[in-house]
């Protein structure tokens, strides 16, 4: 039997680094509502941990998401969970689990959890970036450990991007510029090199369209495609994904970018991360794109790396139940809305 746990606090709990991290309220409300979301992908003798038993059995019948047994944190104890797969693995979620009497021997341990924190820093996407570079991509990102570093990046760019090394969607990016630093942004940067020892730097590009590939890693040197991920963002922040065929999905990416480089970049990073992740990493993650606009648009193949479950991959779960036929012409776009002081998933025909 395996355990599931969404935990979307995940990005902020590896920034911190701590195993007694608690969330900001923003991050536990979005657990306690949507704990129910890994039934989308678990299997019908597997167990889903949720806040609220009878909530979360009813969002799943609205959904008709296949049953499988879904159970409180006083529970688990009782269960036989032969294996865990949570949204991502951190520090807090393993303490957290053991305060719960879950058998140590399903997780992994300290040095292998250092070692996922440690390949989930943005150095990892900016040590991948040149090795996918190709004709029609772009892209370069740069670790900076001091504030004259970056001074001497805006320099040469004019217009940045600076990200700090571990942080959640749309939180932890800044922009800017060689005309206007605002003090609380030079602020933000001097703090953020404190706390997390260096930021990275990258040209700002004009971005025609975001999308990402998912993945999944066998943490033997092996790692297979799962399909495409066409998502909307809003200075960074997530805002919903296109649910359809993978045809579908190609076909549109297809009206920017040359298909061709699609499938040989999705080959490279199956070639390149097998090696990375081998005895490191087992589990699902997913590396983001963006087509710039330029004189012809161009592939950025690695904006970051996502090492753990995605919202991609949710939408690939959704569209095997909303798009049970072939027909491309079925769409429909996911995401989380936050009314009446819930978060609520929401999935609409187009």
């Amino acid at each position: 039997m395996t355990l599931h746990i969404f935990n979307p606090e995940h990005d902020l709990a590896l920034a911190s680094g701590l195993s007694n991290f608690t969330a900001p309220h923003a991050g536990r409300q979005l657990r306690h509502d949507l704990s129910w979301l890994p039934a989308l992908w678990a299997n019908n003798d597997d167990v889903v941990l949720v806040e609220d038993v009878e909530k979360a059995r009813r969002a799943i019948n609205r959904r008709k998401v296949k049953p499988c047994l879904l159970a409180g944190k006083q529970q688990l104890a009782s269960l036989p969970i032969s294996s865990i797969e949570p949204w991502g693995w951190n520090k807090a979620l393993r303490a957290q689990l053991l305060r719960l009497s879950i058998d140590e021997q399903l997780m992994p341990n300290e040095a292998a959890l250092a070692e996922i924190r440690n390949l989930s820093h943005r150095r990892t996407a900016a040590m991948l970036l040149p090795h996918l570079q190709q004709e029609c991509t772009v892209g370069e990102a740069h670790e900076c450990t001091t504030e004259d570093q970056v001074k001497e990046l805006m320099e040469r760019y004019e217009n940045i991007v600076i990200k700090a090394p571990w942080s959640s969607s749309g939180r932890g990016i800044r922009f800017f510029t060689i005309h206007n630093s605002p003090l609380t942004s030079i602020s933000w940067l001097r703090n953020v090199i404190s706390r997390q020892g260096s930021v990275m730097v990258e040209p700002y590009y004009h971005k025609m369209k975001d999308f990402g590939m998912e993945f999944m890693s066998d943490g033997q040197g092996n790692v297979t495609y799962l399909g495409l991920s066409l998502f909307h963002t809003t200075n960074g922040a997530y805002k919903g994904n296109l649910i359809a065929t993978e045809q579908a999905k190609r076909q549109l990416l297809g009206r920017y970018i040359p298909l061709e480089l699609l499938d040989t970049t999705q080959q490279k990073i199956c070639q390149l991360l097998g090696k990375v992740f081998e005895n490191k990493y087992q589990g699902p993650f997913g590396v983001d794109m963006m087509v710039i606009k330029s004189t012809q648009p161009s592939l950025h193949p690695c904006v970051e790396i996502n090492l753990r479950r995605t919202m991609g991959h949710m939408a690939l779960a959704l569209g095997q139940k909303t798009n049970p036929t072939s027909d491309d012409d079925i769409r429909h776009v996911m995401r989380i809305d936050y009314t009446d002081k819930h978060y609520k998933l929401r999935i609409k025909r187009l």
